[in-house]
């Protein structure tokens, strides 16, 4: 058994991210562009929202990683209220840099990297005799780019079963190399996770000191 010290901070902030998220699901419902499209992008925030609070009541997880998933969270339901090809802050972007696509499905998929690497990580640590050596990082990243190639398959079967009706899903926005773009952008995302938050998760998971019996 374990006491977290950090325990009452831990629960504030769940408390508050679990809040935040919520309120952020029903503005994104209540003004989604695309029925399908946001059921088909929030379901993975409305079936992890409960297990993550069952994981955080029952299990210890610091508050990076609820922080972590809570943005990936509000990113995903931001990409479901407009569609990842209309999401006005992208477009911002897309005239600044006078690119010819929206690049906030970019973010997301390096958002798609950078937290499955450190759920990984905190997994490892926690459930695995992995140290801290160069091979944590490797199986990390490798984690977080497996994930990415199973969520594109996931959208080549959504492609295949819906049609023209997942375009917005997809949001591939006629870009034949968009799959390898979304893994790239995952790659670098997961990579730059555990290099500059890696000593800081490692502090954190230090700060849970053994229970005396």
């Amino acid at each position: 058994m374990y006491l977290d010290s950090n325990a009452p901070r831990r629960v504030g902030l769940g408390w508050f991210l679990v809040l935040a998220v919520a309120l952020t699901c029903v503005w994104s419902w209540v003004s989604a562009a695309d029925r399908m499209t946001w059921w088909l992008e929030s379901f993975w925030v409305i079936l992890g929202m409960p297990v993550v609070a069952w994981v955080a009541r029952t299990h210890r997880v610091t508050r990076m990683l609820l922080a972590l998933l809570a943005i990936h969270a509000i990113v995903l339901l931001v990409g479901a209220r407009y569609t990842y090809e209309l999401v006005p802050i992208g477009e911002w972007v897309q005239q600044w840099t006078q690119s010819e696509r929206n690049n906030f499905d970019r973010f997301g998929h390096f958002l798609q990297g950078f937290v499955p690497a450190m759920i990984a990580r905190e997994l490892l640590r926690r459930t695995s005799t992995i140290g801290t050596g160069w091979w944590l990082p490797v199986l990390c990243v490798a984690c977080a780019l497996a994930f990415s190639a199973l969520f594109e398959m996931i959208e080549w079967g959504a492609s295949e079963a819906l049609g023209a009706a997942a375009d917005s899903y997809l949001g591939s926005q006629g870009d034949p190399w968009d799959a390898q773009w979304d893994m790239l952008c995952a790659l670098l995302g997961a990579a730059l996770a555990v290099t500059t938050l890696g000593p800081w998760h490692e502090r954190l998971l230090r700060a849970y000191t053994p229970r005396s019996r």
